[in-house]
């Protein structure tokens, strides 16, 4: 009996000595590069527009499982399409977020709804790397909210094999009989179309006022009208196809993804527009209803540490307001126009702001309108009558309304001394 419990001793302290072994090894911290066997230690909830990461194809650096490696922090990592679907979702959904990179002029709108939390710069100290050009914007003049991501603008791209190189040289050829045949495209999306037309008007409209009348948007409206002659289609990411396909000759698009257009087909070009563009920010922001505040300030770092904004750069093919990963971009890449253009050409562009509800929706309105099959020019038409030719006009009507007056009277008081003769008779 005594050797049967020694035994059985003997088996419990073996069994223990290998728990022991297999729980010492799983929780020994990993080395440099190697995820933590023990899982993750919090998490961090990213929403960013589509493909806008480097994502770790064709030898590109996979950015979020990078920061995870490095951090031991899961991202829970989702997209969204338009910066008014970032908006719906975080104010009538039950998500939430603590990283989001809305555009310039949603920041703006976010800021004054008090929908951003303030970022605590001390625990980003990569924001030194932020060209200042980029800082101070009017969506956010304290620096308190964003940290600028990526920027960019719009451009036109153009099909050489349909229109000689060289030949177009801004917005204004969007609208010319001379190309209508090549096939010409137009942003499918109220502020981008609308922010062409407003340029292109007589006298032109600033599109980067804060402040529109519905007579601006009305002018800009009649504008586009006045296109749809020329006009082959409406689109927005279907430019790719139309363009990559040679299917189109004459588009504007934005300058990155015009890029990436002219890198699958040799004959593409492109234009950048001689009357100044669009020049859109997309920044890093940290929403109110953040849970994870401090994880999304270790997350927004990383994404402006030098080599990571470079990555990231790469593979977007848009602008980077990282100075240190600017040197550290593809030659090729940071020597284009289209990437990198030049700073006086900026100083032409212009950046949207946050409009009134009422404004931006008449916008809406008047754009939905603009792009129907029975749209038709209403106040253009009445801007092009010549004031002489009314005045000259209504005094022609005014002279022939007196004149019948006068030949009435007349012939009233000669009936009367006729009549009179008559009697007589």
């Amino acid at each position: 009996m005594m050797k049967r419990i020694s035994a059985f001793l003997l088996l419990l302290l073996l069994t223990g000595s290998l728990l022991l072994t297999a729980c010492s090894s799983g929780n020994t911290d990993a080395g440099d590069g190697e995820e933590d066997v023990r899982g993750y230690q919090g998490e961090v909830n990213v929403y960013n527009w589509g493909e806008y990461i480097s994502p770790g194809d064709d030898g590109t650096l996979d950015v979020i499982d990078e920061f995870e490696k490095r951090y031991h922090i899961k991202v829970n990592y989702t997209n969204f399409e338009t910066n008014e679907e970032l908006y719906n979702v975080l104010t009538n959904s039950n998500s939430t977020y603590d990283v989001i990179v809305p555009s310039d002029y949603m920041a703006a709108r976010l800021r004054e709804e008090g929908l951003l939390e303030e970022i605590d710069y001390d625990n980003i100290p990569n924001y030194k790397y932020i060209s200042d050009r980029f800082k101070n914007q009017p969506y956010d003049p304290e620096n308190k909210y964003t940290v600028p991501y990526t920027w960019g603008y719009v451009a036109l791209v153009y099909n050489t094999d349909m229109i000689e190189e060289g030949k177009i040289k801004g917005f204004k050829d969007l609208w010319s009989e001379d190309y209508k045949d090549t096939g010409i495209l137009m942003f499918n999306n109220s502020r981008d179309a609308m922010a062409i037309a407003m340029q292109l008007c007589d006298p032109p409209i600033d599109p980067g006022s804060p402040s529109f009348t519905r007579e601006d948007i009305d002018r800009a409206t009649d504008k586009l009208i006045e296109q749809k002659s020329v006009l082959k289609k409406y689109v927005m990411d279907q430019v790719f196809t139309e363009m990559e396909s040679n299917q189109s000759g004459l588009a504007p698009y934005y300058a990155g993804d015009i890029y990436t257009m002219i890198d699958n087909n040799e004959l593409l070009d492109y234009c950048i527009p001689e009357e100044g563009s669009n020049l859109f920010i997309d920044s890093l922001c940290i929403p109110a209803t953040c849970k994870n505040k401090e994880n999304a300030e270790l997350f927004i770092n990383f994404m402006c540490d030098p080599e990571i904004a470079a990555a990231n750069a790469e593979y977007m093919c848009y602008g980077t307001p990282n100075e240190a990963a600017l040197e550290l971009v593809d030659e090729d890449l940071r020597d284009s126009e289209l990437f990198n253009p030049p700073a006086d050409y900026l100083d032409k562009c212009y950046t949207f702001t946050n409009l009134d509800d009422d404004i931006y929706s008449y916008m809406q309105k008047r754009f939905v309108e603009a792009c129907s099959a029975n749209a038709e020019v209403s106040s253009v038409e009445k801007k092009t009558v010549n004031p002489a030719a009314v005045w000259a006009v209504g005094a022609i009507l005014a002279v022939i309304i007196i004149s019948s007056a006068v030949i009435v009277v007349l012939d009233i008081r000669k009936a009367i001394k006729n009549r009179g003769r008559i009697n007589k008779l």
